[in-house]
């Protein structure tokens, strides 16, 4: 399957025993399956025993010219026949006094490849019809080895382009955490896996860090990630808990089939609270990373894979110290054929733990630590890394009531909000967040039958939330002349930077941001 490998063999095979020295020159481009052939190729040197260079490395193939003509013939020709000189130095530049020569066409499946030509000096005998049919079999044999390997290649390039596609084009930037990654394919081309990992901004600055892995390695494997890594956003879209969300994922993946079974790690982090909720199946546990540079594997009950059905799984709630990082990976960066995941796992703890800190390392350095000799080395398996630096929200930027539902509630929202924001010094702010707050808290209020929740978030951004029992989502309309109400939404879009509502499993929250220089764009 390894092109350059083939054509070693081809000259090992023929060299010296066979000829004195063998060239292989193919065409580049190189065809690949029943594409239809392209213009006239050019014919590059790819391999020579003895080694050789300059001459002949790059050849024009005119597609009138005796060489086009030897090659789609298909047969191997000794020199002695009419025109194969003449093309032997269109291939080799002057060739020696007296050597014999031999060029055998290269042909696959449906398209010429390329050719052999075979060389013998003249101290030794010409060749004959049998050393033909022997040079014959030694180009067939290398042409369906070259099909092959190309077919092969542009398979496991598709693959591994439909699986980075299927990856993060880039991370969010979510409140109170940093985020870094890592994804490595495995040395060979044909182990396509379904590693994957993710994080996903939700209501309430919170974010949710997936990791996962489909098990085996091929491109159905890299398909079916795709559409497991679909469905997570889809369920973390609705604010589920982590162990309802691996719940729903292990149903739909066996609707994709028993032979489809993936891990999958869920964790759900709140800057606010600095708190840690995560359910596992079945995958690798994580490694909390403190801040003086302990290392701890978090014992994370780990559940069936997905795909199984029927899991049981369970969320665990932990404490998230500002200035740890949370440690996501798949098998391949613990798993070896040395050692089994648990004794890697310890001793990616043991690598990470290192020597005490004064600072934590920068987020790029723990992946290159936590990488070690897999990011440089042969590796038998995919690996996917995520990170994430809990920095959490400092509380003195966080202002929150629970506001009782009656008509009085939108002033006193008002009063709340101007209270604060002179308190924070963003006086510039006021008017329009006093507007905006009181529109979207009316709204909350005709539609709640429990208190809303109303909440300022200071960061670089002031951020407006208003949460409440009801699952109905507002949309923006225009009011018309004579309408006495509809323009609340027009007025959030037309003076916040963004502006946004979503369900949750409570009801649904309704959030804008504004710029902290008053400005609206």
């Amino acid at each position: 399957m390894d092109l350059d490998e083939t054509l070693e063999e081809l000259c090992r095979a023929a060299v010296p025993e066979f000829a004195d020295a063998a060239f292989v020159h193919l065409c580049d481009p190189l065809p690949v399956g029943d594409e239809p052939p392209g213009p006239a190729p050019v014919l590059r040197l790819r391999a020579a025993a003895p080694p050789a260079g300059a001459p002949g490395s790059v050849v024009d193939l005119d597609p009138d010219g005796p060489l086009s003509a030897l090659l789609r013939a298909g047969r191997p020709v000794s020199g002695d026949a009419p025109g194969v000189a003449a093309a032997a130095v269109g291939l080799l530049g002057p060739v020696p006094p007296g050597s014999r020569l031999v060029v055998a066409p290269l042909h696959g499946r449906t398209h010429v490849m390329g050719g052999v030509t075979l060389l013998r000096g003249a101290d030794r005998p010409p060749f004959t019809d049998d050393d033909l049919l022997v040079a014959s079999q030694l180009a067939t044999h290398t042409a369906l080895g070259i099909d092959k390997a190309v077919l092969y290649a542009r398979e496991a390039s598709v693959a591994a382009a439909l699986q980075r596609t299927m990856l993060p084009s880039s991370l969010p930037e979510p409140t109170g955490v940093r985020l870094a990654s890592r994804y490595l394919p495995a040395s060979r081309t044909a182990q396509v896996g379904g590693d994957w990992y993710d994080a996903i901004p939700l209501p309430g600055n919170r974010v949710a860090l997936v990791i996962g892995d489909v098990m085996g390695h091929s491109l159905t494997s890299a398909a079916i990630m795709g559409q497991l890594r679909t469905i997570v956003q889809t369920l973390a879209g609705l604010d589920l808990p982590p162990d309802e969300v691996l719940h729903h994922l292990d149903e739909q993946a066996e609707r994709l089939g028993s032979l489809h079974m993936a891990t999958c790690l869920y964790a759900l982090y709140d800057p606010v609270l600095h708190r840690l909720l995560v359910a596992n199946a079945g995958h690798p546990p994580p490694l909390l990373v403190h801040p003086d540079g302990r290392a701890v594997v978090l014992g994370i009950p780990p559940g069936s894979p997905v795909g199984v059905g029927g899991g049981v799984f369970e969320s665990t709630e932990m404490h998230a110290p500002a200035g740890s990082t949370l440690l996501l990976y798949t098998d391949g960066l613990v798993e070896s054929r040395e050692w089994d995941v648990l004794t890697g796992v310890e001793r990616l703890r043991s690598r990470l733990a290192g020597a005490p800190r004064s600072a934590p390392a920068s987020l790029e350095a723990l992946c290159d630590e936590a990488l070690g000799s897999a990011g440089s080395g042969d590796r038998d398996d995919d690996i996917a890394l995520l990170a994430a630096r809990f920095e959490g929200v400092q509380p003195e930027t966080v202002a929150q009531w629970y506001l009782a539902p009656h008509p009085r509630t939108a002033r006193q929202a008002r009063t709340l909000t101007r209270r604060t924001l002179l308190r924070w010094g963003l006086d510039a702010l006021v008017d329009t967040a006093e507007l905006l707050v009181s529109e979207v808290v009316a709204n909350a209020v005709r539609v709640a039958s429990r208190p809303v929740t109303l909440r300022l978030l200071r960061g670089e951004v002031l951020r407006v939330e208003v949460a409440d029992d009801s699952t109905q989502v507002p949309r923006m309309r225009h009011a018309r002349l004579h309408d006495e109400g509809g323009r609340g939404l027009f007025l959030v879009d037309q003076l916040a930077l963004g502006w946004g509502a979503t369900r949750v499993s409570t009801g649904k929250v309704v959030w804008f941001e504004l710029r902290l220089s008053g400005e609206p764009f």
